[in-house]
């Protein structure tokens, strides 16, 4: 197995190497910025990994991993606009730097050029990764509808919540890496459980995002602290702290839910005084190891060398390591 530097750089190389071009060009330079914006590259990286687990040939795997780069883009400039964000990465957001009619229209434009990048792969092999990419993608606009009924929903339960990040954020995880195992001719009992190691590594994934909303470094982070709590979304843990505060704790944190206008840096203090008088912190990282543990067991069944799979390991453990 290579080194994430080594599976990045190819990343990068191939996305640098077909540039998105056309006309008008107000339409493709979004696209380029977006892509631009770097980040870990996470789900092309794991389904580079997975191909070469199985002795695959990554120079068939880079079109799909770059198509699983760009869907996973668009979907960030859409929630981008859905969430007002104005800032990703710690650059200014598609809809800020542009206006919301022409990230909408790049965003969409996106998801055709990431199914395009599918139809370089071998009709066998096509037949076996575009259904899953499909679905995948259907299930993550299913999460980010949920996402944002819950933010109108006064009751939504913890069950409620890992089933919409499930499809929000990890499916797309877990199919990188069945997608990779599929183009490196993996078996299917193998691709399954690496399927469902990316899943609850996703799981654990988006956790510790609702974590670092809160508790994170801004700057390290590249998003705008507290936007969880400024937009009243149902996170991990505004539920919890809404199943466990009393009193004027909980008569508190209503209000703020419910306020209409107010000042942001002033509601994110508040609601984060609140979470640490319940320690929904705590409460968080305890389900993100249990994600992390269900995970581990999963890989642990694929049939490959132990050695070939601490790769996985390291890089799920690298996964951790941002922002905090």
């Amino acid at each position: 197995m290579q080194t994430y530097q080594a599976y990045l750089q190819q990343i990068n190389s191939y996305i640098q190497d077909n540039r998105f071009t056309g006309a008008p060009f107000e339409l493709y330079a979004p696209i380029n910025y977006t892509m631009d914006m770097g980040g870990k590259r996470v789900r092309p990286i794991l389904t580079l990994m997975a191909c070469e687990l199985f002795g695959g040939d990554l120079q068939k795997a880079l079109p799909v991993a770059t198509a699983l780069e760009v869907f996973h883009n668009f979907t960030l400039v859409h929630d981008d606009i859905m969430d007002k964000a104005p800032i990703r990465r710690g650059q200014p957001t598609v809809h800020v730097k542009w206006n919301p009619d022409t990230a909408i229209l790049a965003g969409d434009l996106m998801m055709i050029k990431a199914v395009e990048l599918f139809g370089l792969l071998d009709e066998v092999t096509l037949k076996k990764c575009l259904p899953l990419f499909m679905k995948t993608a259907a299930q993550v606009c299913e999460g980010q509808q949920l996402d944002m009924i819950f933010e109108q929903q006064e009751m939504v339960t913890i069950t409620d919540y890992l089933h919409m990040i499930e499809l929000k954020t990890a499916v797309l995880l877990a199919a990188s890496l069945k997608l990779g195992s599929y183009i490196g001719n993996g078996k299917e009992q193998d691709a399954q459980h690496l399927y469902e190691f990316g899943k609850h590594i996703g799981l654990a994934f988006q956790l510790q995002d609702d974590i670092l909303d809160v508790y994170g470094n801004s700057i390290e982070f590249g998003k705008q602290a507290g936007g969880d709590i400024i937009s009243n979304k149902k996170t991990f843990l505004l539920i919890r702290a809404l199943e466990l505060a009393e009193g004027n704790n909980l008569h508190e944190l209503n209000q703020w839910i419910h306020k209409k206008q107010f000042n942001e840096e002033e509601k994110v203090l508040a609601v984060k005084t609140i979470y640490d008088a319940v320690n929904v912190r705590k409460l968080a990282e305890a389900q993100m190891t249990f994600h992390q543990q269900k995970a581990f067991e999963h890989l642990d069944q694929v049939n490959v060398q132990a050695a070939a799979k601490n790769a996985f390991t390291s890089f799920a453990s690298y996964l951790q390591q941002r922002g905090s």
